[in-house]
């Protein structure tokens, strides 16, 4: 009688064991039904088609300890910026996309991208995606900030370096990394491949003691060097369809001028504008298919231009202006009668936050801009705004 007792305890706690094993095989951790971020290798075997989001002038200044000195304007939680808000709205809305890539367009973080501030803001809201960014710099990386009551000085790209690349335990940069070379003969310019896209990230910081505050493309310093890589770039692509970026534009959207970005540029000056000028022609020459920039703090659409600016539907390369990260909205420009002071700009947003969703195919594109966050005073309605549409490869 107890041999047969025994018996049964032991199937009872089999039975018991059993239960407990099913249940926690019920509440096993769940499996990432699509693979994203992690696909990319098959993917790249398997599938021709990519996603690129693209934005820039994205986060606020911290109001840390570190900027306790600075106008309170300027930092986030002031009413006249999208602040935590707009950056969160934006990281969360690219992240939607499930992109492959991330193409960041200079100024990620305000207002000189000191590493701290890169640690208490834009790494808050982006931090996320940080492994899929492929990051240019903007002047607020480079540049000193006097402006509006403030007093920061240039960082000449360390912050950014640090933040993107790593950096040793006093902040120093490391020399290489995802933002490319932060060395005296690269100030992180470089290229990579989505599928059959060629896509290039280019510094037009130039203004800068990194740069030797030399501008031009045709000696020997340090932008000119940049230039000579880029034409040899350029020749050695093998890719059909081609985007290039930076951060101030060519071609402005909200200025009065149709030519190159100059005196009337929003930002620090004219001198990168002319830069950019030199490399849309190599870009042109090279049929490359679309050129993005930021800089300008509103999303804006233009014709497919060749060098001088004007109108070329065959061979001219559309610009769009993606500056609708986070920060303070700029105005674009018109004239009296509504129309746009660019006659190229064939539409645009100014009234909130939003980033650009490219879907790169075999041999053409489909581009598709919403806003994720209306701007401050707006009303719900201008959510409602979007720009869609498709085109093909100039290569």
């Amino acid at each position: 009688m107890r041999s047969r007792t025994r018996k049964l305890s032991m199937i009872a706690v089999g039975v018991v064991a059993a239960t407990l094993l099913t249940t926690a095989a019920a509440v096993a951790a769940p499996v990432i039904d699509n693979g994203w971020p992690y696909d990319s290798a098959v993917k790249a075997q398997n599938d021709k088609t990519f996603t690129l989001a693209a934005v820039g002038d994205i986060a606020c200044e911290p109001n840390d300890s570190d900027n306790a000195a600075n106008p309170a304007g300027l930092k986030c939680g002031s009413p006249s910026l999208g602040g935590y808000d707009a950056e969160f709205a934006t990281a969360k809305q690219a992240d939607a996309m499930k992109p492959d890539a991330v193409a960041l367009l200079g100024d990620e973080q305000y207002q000189v991208g000191k590493l701290s501030d890169f640690e208490g803001s834009f790494e808050q809201a982006w931090g996320g995606l940080k492994f899929l960014e492929k990051p240019a710099p903007g002047n607020h990386e480079y540049y000193s900030y006097t402006k509006k009551g403030d007093n920061e000085a240039g960082q000449n790209g360390n912050g950014y370096f640090a933040y993107f690349n790593g950096h040793d335990q006093t902040g120093a940069p490391n020399t290489s990394g995802q933002a490319g070379d932060d060395t005296s003969a690269n100030q992180g310019w470089y290229s990579y491949n989505l599928g059959n896209w060629h896509i290039i990230s280019l510094n037009v910081e130039c203004n800068s003691a990194a740069f030797g505050n030399d501008c031009s493309t045709t000696d020997s310093g340090l932008l000119a060097q940049e230039t000579t890589w880029l034409a040899s770039d350029l020749k050695s692509n093998q890719q059909q369809c081609t985007i290039a970026y930076w951060h101030q534009p060519t071609f402005s959207a909200t200025t009065a001028s149709t030519a190159t970005v100059g005196a009337g540029d929003p930002g620090a000056g004219g001198q990168e504008g002319q830069v950019a000028d030199a490399w849309w022609k190599l870009l042109y020459a090279n049929h490359a298919t679309l050129v993005l920039n930021g800089h300008e703090h509103a999303y804006a659409h233009l014709k497919p231009m060749n060098p001088a600016g004007q109108y070329d539907p065959k061979r001219g390369i559309p610009e769009f202006i993606i500056g609708t990260g986070g920060e303070a909205l700029d105005t674009l420009a018109k004239n009296a009668d509504g129309s746009y002071a660019n006659a190229n700009v064939l539409t645009g947003f100014d009234q909130g936050y939003g980033t650009m969703k490219f879907t790169l195919k075999q041999h053409s594109y489909e581009y598709s801009y919403t806003p994720a966050l209306a701007g401050a005073g707006q009303p719900a309605s201008v959510l409602n705004y979007s720009d869609t549409g498709s085109g093909t490869c100039n290569g």
